[in-house]
Formats: C-alpha cells, sequence, structure tokens
C-alpha cells in the first residue's frame, strides 16, 4: 500500500467516502461515512452487497477488506413516517441543488423571501437558497421593490425517503439501480 492515506487512515481519497445503506428488503435508507459502514459489516450487523468497484482495499493487522459501496442490513428495520420534512440549512440547499433562487448561481447561504423582519416565517414556502452576493444586495427587501423574480417556486419537499437519502452528492453509478424508484 502507499505511503499516503486519508485521515480516517485508509487508502487516499476514503476520508470522505460514503456508502449507501439499505434496509434488509433492499430498500435505501440512508448513506453513511466509510468508517460507520465498515463498523456495521465488522460487527455483522449489516453486509456488504456491492464493493467500491476500483479495488481500493482497507488493511487491518491480519485482514484485508475490500471498501465497500453499497450494504444491507442483516435486519429488517421498521422507518417512522414523519409527515414533514424539517427545514435545516442542509435540507435546503439540498432541496435547492445549491443553487441561487434568484440568479442562478451556486448558493452558499439561505435567504427568507419575504424578509423575517418585514413578518416573513421561517417555512419551507418562505426560503430559497442564495449565493452571497443575492442575499446581500437583496437584504430585507420584497423582491417588487427591487424587481427581481424567483427562479423557482419555494415548496415543501415530500417522499418518505426525501431526507433520508444524500444519494445527489456522494452518487455512486453502484447505487443507482436501488435509487431509481425514489426519483420516480
Amino acid at each position: 500500500m502507499s505511503a499516503r492515506r486519508s485521515r480516517e487512515g485508509g487508502p487516499p481519497g476514503t476520508a470522505r467516502r460514503h456508502v449507501l445503506l439499505l434496509n434488509a428488503s433492499f430498500e435505501p435508507l440512508t448513506t453513511l461515512p466509510l468508517r460507520r459502514a465498515i463498523l456495521l459489516v465488522l460487527r455483522e450487523k449489516a453486509e456488504v452487497v456491492h464493493d467500491d468497484g476500483a479495488g481500493a482495499v482497507l488493511h487491518s493487522a491480519t485482514r484485508s477488506y475490500d471498501v465497500p459501496s453499497v450494504i444491507r442490513l442483516r435486519r429488517y428495520i421498521s422507518v417512522p413516517y414523519s409527515r414533514r420534512v424539517p427545514l435545516t440549512r442542509v435540507a435546503l440547499m439540498r432541496r435547492d441543488r445549491h443553487i441561487c433562487g434568484y440568479c442562478g448561481r451556486k448558493a452558499e447561504t439561505i435567504d427568507h423571501v419575504v424578509p423575517r423582519s418585514r413578518g416573513g416565517a421561517h417555512v419551507w414556502e418562505n426560503v430559497v437558497a442564495a449565493c452571497k452576493p443575492c442575499n446581500h444586495r437583496k437584504a430585507d427587501k420584497f423582491l417588487d421593490e427591487i424587481g427581481w423574480e424567483l427562479h423557482i417556486t419555494p415548496k415543501v419537499p415530500k417522499g418518505p425517503h426525501w431526507r433520508l437519502i444524500n444519494g445527489d452528492l456522494h452518487g455512486d453509478p453502484q447505487w443507482e439501480p436501488y435509487m431509481a424508484h425514489l426519483a420516480a
């Protein structure tokens, strides 16, 4: 193995690696950091369904392990259903795909369409991702005061797995067969 290692002690490129976790029924649940996925496999709570396909290997003192891409829980777990997805910065950025709702550039901040200082609520329908320049220029003004339009319609994300799956950020071609039905 090369002398260069990631922060987690594995092969280069594995520090930020994520693994798709499936329920025992092969239903996608979430993505996990590689370290957590390896621990589930070693504790025999999960099994490897697909390795990463690139031949990456993790070494311990006595064994070698293929780096997993998809793992499956050995026992089925019931996932509680939440009627409304909680509004968080991460969830909002994911909903808007890190694109500014005003200009279409890369977004780094969030903005209340109707400013909170002027009676706007902190709800999905009133918050969009925004780039720093647009957020700064808009400040606490209404859109019609500055002649702007929204390029998106802010709405509540729907679906029981919406907040669980983070595959669009850490996508792996081996995840596609498991996630295809979620996109429909």
